[in-house]
C-alpha cells in the first residue's frame, strides 16, 4: 500500500512538472526550415510603407490638443523638452522592438518574441491582451471620427439619415451608424491586399503632416512677425520647475505609442531585416520632430498660459487674424483619427493569425486569401466585431475596459466672412492619453526578451514528432563519431609521463596527464557557460522582482511613508545589484546564430533594455485599481480558453526537443530522405 501511494505520488509529481514545462514551453524562430502549409502573406511593404503605417497610427488627433493642455498645466514652454525626454523613453522600447523585429520577423509582434524567448504562457497572455485592446482601441477610434464628421459638414442634419446617431428607447443606448460603417470600410480596405490598405494609409497620413507642417510653417511666421512673445515671460523656461517639465514627459509619453503596429507587419515586408528597424526607426524620428516643432511653434505665438486648452492651436491663428487655419486643423485631426483607425485594426488580424498557426486558436483564423494573400477570415471577424461595438457602445465606456482614459472637449472655431459660428465638436480622442494596459505589458515583455535572447537564449528547438526517426539517427551518427573521436585521442595521445602511483585502496593506476588535462579543460569550457548561464537567469528573474517591489513602493501612495521607503530601498538594492551583476557577465555566444542574423543590435544592453523595463512597469503600477479589475477579468477569461483549449492543441503538445547543434543535420538528414 505504501509502495502504491509512492507511485501515485510519484505520477503526480511528474504530472504537475510536465504541466509547469507545457506553460514555459518555447517555439522555434521562423527560418528557412520552416515551410508552413498554404497561402503566405504577401511581401510587398517597403521602409515607406512601413513608415506611413507607424506614423499613421501613432500620430492621433490628440496632439491636437494635448499641446495646450500640458503646456499650461505642466511645461509652460518646456514643452518642448517634455517632448523630447518622451521621445528618447519611447526610443527604449523601440530599439528593442527592432532587434527583434529583425531576428525574428514573423506575424504577431510581441507575442510572437515572448513565445520565442519567455514561453507559452506568457506569450498567451501577451495576445489575448493585445486582442482585446486593438478590437477596442479601433472601436474607441471610429466613434470618436464621426461627430467630428457631422459637424465638419455642418451638422448631424446634413448627414443621411440612416448615419445619424440615434437612440434606441428600450435599451436606452446611442447607436452610432456611422462609425460601425466606416470600420467596415476599413476592413474593406484591408481584405483588398496589404499594398492597397497601405497606399490608401500613405495618402491619409500624408494629408495629416501636411496639415501639421502647415502649423509649423504659418505659425512659425507669425511668431516672427510677432517676436516668439510665449518666450519673453518673466517664469523663464521652466516656469513649473524640472518635476513639472516631467510630468509632462510622462503625459505626452503615450502620443508616442504606435510604433509598434510596424511589426505586425513584418511577415509582409520585403526586406525584414532592413526594413523593419528603419520602419520603427523613421517612424519614432518624424513623429519626435513633428511634436516638438508644433510645439515650439503654438507656445512661441502665444503665452502658455494664454492658450485655449481645448482648441490651443485654432485660438493661436485666430488670435493672429487667421481663422481660416481652423479649416486645416479639424482636417488634420479627422485625417488622423482616420489613420489610426486603419493603424488598429490591421495587426489584430496578424495576430490572430499568429496564435492559430501555433496551436493556441482555431485553424479557422490562419486561413490566407489565395487571391489577397491576406488573413480575410480573420480581418473579417474583427472588423465586424469591431463595427458592432462601435454600433453599440461609448467611446468612455470602451475605453474603460483597457485603459486609463482623459476625456477632451475639442472645439473647432469656424469663420464664414464676418458671421461667426462656432462648432463645438464633443468628444473623446482615443489616442490622446489612452494607458494602454495591453502596451504597456508588451513593452516590458520585449524588453526581457532581449536581455534573455543576449544572456540564456533557447538551446534546444522543438521539431515535429514526424521527424523522430531522423533525430534518432542523427543523435547516433554525432555519439559514434564523438565516441570515434575519443577513442582516435586517447590511442594518439602524447604520453609525457607514465608513474604507477598509488590509489586510494592502495592499486597501482597509471597516470596520463596531457589526456587528463584536454578532459579537465574540456569539462571545465562546458560547465562555465552552464554556470554563467544559470547566474544571468537568476539575475534577470532578481531585477524583474526588484522593478516590481521598487514601482509598486512609488506608486502606492495608500502606505505609510516609512513602509513605502522601505520597499522602495530593498526593491532598489535588488534592481541594482542584479543590473551590476548582468553587466559584467559576458553574453552567451549563441546570440550570435539566434534567429536571423546581420540584422539590428540594440545598443547598451543591459541598461537600455533595464531602463526600459522600470519604465513601463511604473506606468503599469500608476493605472488606477478599476483598470487593472476590468483587465484582471479579460485575463483570467483569456486563462480559461488557453487551459480549455490552446493548451491542449498547441503545435508544441507533441513536439521534440533537440539542442541547436543537431538541426541542420536533422534537416539535411529529412530533405535526402524526400529526395
Amino acid at each position: 500500500m505504501i509502495v502504491s501511494m509512492q507511485d501515485k505520488g510519484e505520477a503526480l509529481l511528474s504530472k504537475c512538472s510536465k504541466g509547469f514545462k507545457s506553460l514555459v514551453r518555447r517555439k522555434q524562430v521562423d527560418s528557412v526550415h520552416v515551410r508552413r502549409e498554404g497561402h503566405q502573406l504577401a511581401r510587398k511593404l517597403t521602409a515607406l510603407d512601413l513608415t506611413a503605417i507607424g506614423v499613421g497610427t501613432t500620430i492621433g488627433a490628440g496632439v491636437y490638443v494635448l499641446v495646450g493642455t500640458v503646456a499650461r498645466e505642466h511645461t509652460g514652454p518646456a514643452l518642448t523638452v517634455s517632448f523630447l525626454i518622451a521621445g528618447l523613453a519611447a526610443a527604449l522600447s523601440a530599439f528593442c522592438y527592432a532587434e527583434l523585429a529583425s531576428r525574428c520577423p514573423s506575424a504577431g509582434s510581441a507575442y510572437h518574441y515572448a513565445y520565442i524567448c519567455i514561453g507559452e504562457s506568457v506569450a498567451w497572455l501577451i495576445g489575448w491582451s493585445l486582442i482585446l485592446e486593438y478590437t477596442i482601441g479601433g472601436a474607441a477610434i471610429a466613434r470618436g471620427i464621426s461627430p467630428n464628421i457631422a459637424l465638419f459638414l455642418g451638422g448631424e442634419g446634413n448627414l443621411p439619415a440612416f448615419l445619424v446617431r440615434h437612440t434606441i428607447p428600450q435599451l436606452g443606448v446611442v447607436v452610432d451608424p456611422c462609425a460601425a460603417i466606416l470600420v467596415l470600410i476599413v476592413t474593406f480596405l484591408l481584405c483588398a491586399g496589404i499594398k492597397e490598405s497601405s497606399l490608401v494609409q500613405t495618402i491619409v497620413t500624408t494629408v495629416n503632416v501636411c496639415a501639421m507642417l502647415f502649423i509649423i510653417v504659418a505659425g512659425g511666421y507669425l511668431a516672427c512677425k510677432t517676436g516668439w512673445v510665449g518666450y519673453e515671460l518673466h517664469g523663464g523656461f521652466f516656469p513649473f520647475g524640472l518635476n513639472g517639465m516631467l510630468a509632462g514627459s510622462a503625459i505626452v509619453f503615450f502620443s508616442y505609442i504606435g510604433f509598434d503596429a510596424v511589426t505586425g507587419a513584418a511577415e509582409e515586408t520585403k526586406r525584414p531585416l532592413r526594413d523593419l528597424p528603419l520602419g520603427i526607426g523613421m517612424t519614432l524620428t518624424l513623429c519626435c520632430i513633428l511634436y516638438m516643432l508644433v510645439s515650439v511653434v503654438i507656445v512661441g505665438l502665444v503665452p502658455y498660459y494664454a492658450l485655449n486648452p481645448d482648441t490651443p492651436i485654432s485660438s493661436a491663428f485666430s488670435a493672429n487674424g487667421m481663422q481660416w487655419a481652423a479649416y486645416i486643423v479639424t482636417a488634420g485631426a479627422v485625417t488622423a483619427l482616420c489613420a489610426s483607425l486603419m493603424g488598429s485594426l490591421l495587426p489584430q488580424p496578424r495576430l490572430l493569425m499568429a496564435m492559430a498557426r501555433d496551436g493556441l486558436l482555431p485553424a479557422f483564423f490562419s486561413d490566407i486569401s489565395t487571391r489577397t494573400q491576406v488573413p480575410v477570415k480573420s480581418t473579417v471577424t474583427t472588423g465586424m466585431l469591431a463595427a458592432v461595438l462601435a454600433f453599440f457602445m461609448d467611446v468612455s465606456e470602451l475605453s474603460g475596459m483597457v485603459s486609463c482614459f482623459i476625456p477632451i472637449n475639442y472645439e473647432v472655431q469656424k469663420f464664414v466672412g464676418k458671421n461667426v459660428c462656432l462648432l463645438s465638436i464633443r468628444c473623446f480622442f482615443p489616442s490622446l492619453v489612452q494607458v494602454s494596459v495591453g502596451t504597456l505589458l508588451a513593452f516590458t515583455v520585449v524588453a526581457i526578451s532581449i536581455l534573455i535572447l543576449r544572456y540564456a537564449p533557447p538551446e534546444e528547438v522543438p521539431l515535429p514528432s514526424s521527424l523522430q526517426q531522423f533525430i534518432d539517427s542523427v543523435r547516433k551518427q554525432l555519439d559514434d563519431d564523438s565516441q570515434s573521436i575519443e577513442r582516435k585521442e586517447f590511442n594518439d595521445a602524447d604520453i609525457v609521463e607514465q608513474s604507477p602511483s598509488l590509489s586510494e585502496h592502495g592499486e597501482a593506476s597509471i597516470e596520463y596527464p596531457l589526456i587528463e588535462k584536454q578532459f579537465s579543460e574540456g569539462n571545465q569550457g562546458k560547465q562555465n557557460p552552464r554556470r554563467r548561464r544559470n547566474i544571468a537567469v537568476w539575475n534577470i528573474a532578481l531585477f524583474c522582482i526588484g522593478v516590481l517591489v521598487l514601482t509598486s513602493a512609488a506608486s502606492a501612495e495608500y502606505l505609510p511613508s516609512l513602509v513605502r521607503f522601505s520597499l522602495g530601498t530593498v526593491g532598489a538594492a535588488v534592481l541594482l545589484c542584479s543590473l551590476v551583476v548582468l553587466a559584467c557577465l559576458n553574453q552567451d555566444e549563441a546570440r550570435h546564430s539566434f534567429g536571423h542574423t546581420g540584422g539590428f543590435l540594440c545598443p547598451f544592453v543591459p541598461f537600455l533594455p533595464a531602463a526600459c523595463i522600470l519604465i513601463n512597469t511604473y506606468l503599469l503600477m500608476s493605472l488606477g485599481v478599476g483598470t487593472w479589475i476590468r483587465v484582471s477579468i479579460w485575463l483570467i477569461m483569456g486563462a480559461l480558453v488557453y487551459i480549455s483549449y490552446g493548451w491542449r492543441h498547441s503545435s508544441l503538445t507533441n513536439a521534440v526537443y533537440v539542442p541547436m547543434a543537431y538541426l541542420d543535420n536533422i534537416y539535411r538528414a529529412s530533405s535526402s530522405h524526400q529526395v
